[in-house]
């Protein structure tokens, strides 16, 4: 079974997490949602308060077949300043598992080094987060073992190219269909 941990942050995007984490459960992936500090209690950008699964301190030896991070304000800015899950993303990529981030997150993919020379695509704005991409505005872009989204309209077509990437195409079309996604 492929594993991911998605990483919060206080000041994620509620939409970013709660719908890639959905999404990739409906594809069967064994998701687990990851504190940034030792708090199992994070706070979304918007007030919501969610209780994730575990600690960055407990997997941060982990390999697993992808690491996701949601985006919003503050949350994309705390998972950028994280130490610990900046040596994360860059063993995982250099290992060739799948790194991932959405709306402002690309730039803790950015701060790790690894969007140098890549395509990528933000929230609009936040372009000048990403130094050395090739910055983009198509709504998810997948280059190599990056996967980047544009932003909270854009989850459901990050969460399945997600699953397309780990499960492969046709689990993401079920999971599509299941959605009542037709016109993907």
């Amino acid at each position: 079974m492929m594993k991911a941990l998605l990483f919060f942050a206080n000041g994620f995007e509620e939409t970013e997490a709660i719908g890639t984490l959905d999404v990739l459960l409906r594809g069967g992936v064994d998701v687990r949602t990851v504190s940034i500090t030792d708090d199992l209690t994070v706070e979304g950008a918007h007030g919501q308060k969610v209780i994730v699964n575990t600690t960055i301190s407990a997997v941060k030896d982990e390999t697993v077949d992808a690491l996701i991070l949601p985006g919003g304000m503050p949350g994309a800015a705390n998972l950028a300043e994280c130490e610990t899950l900046r040596d994360m993303l860059v063993k995982h990529h250099k290992e060739g598992k799948i790194v991932s981030a959405i709306c402002a997150a690309p730039m803790a993919l950015a701060k790790a080094g690894l969007l140098n020379g890549v395509d990528a695509t933000c929230y609009p704005g936040f372009e000048g987060e990403l130094s050395g991409a090739n910055c983009k505005t198509s709504g998810v872009v997948h280059s190599g073992n990056i996967i980047t989204g544009r932003g909270p309209g854009y989850v459901f077509d990050f969460g399945l190219t997600l699953i397309s990437a780990l499960k492969g195409k046709s689990v993401a079309d079920d999971v599509a269909a299941g959605l009542l996604l037709g016109g993907r």
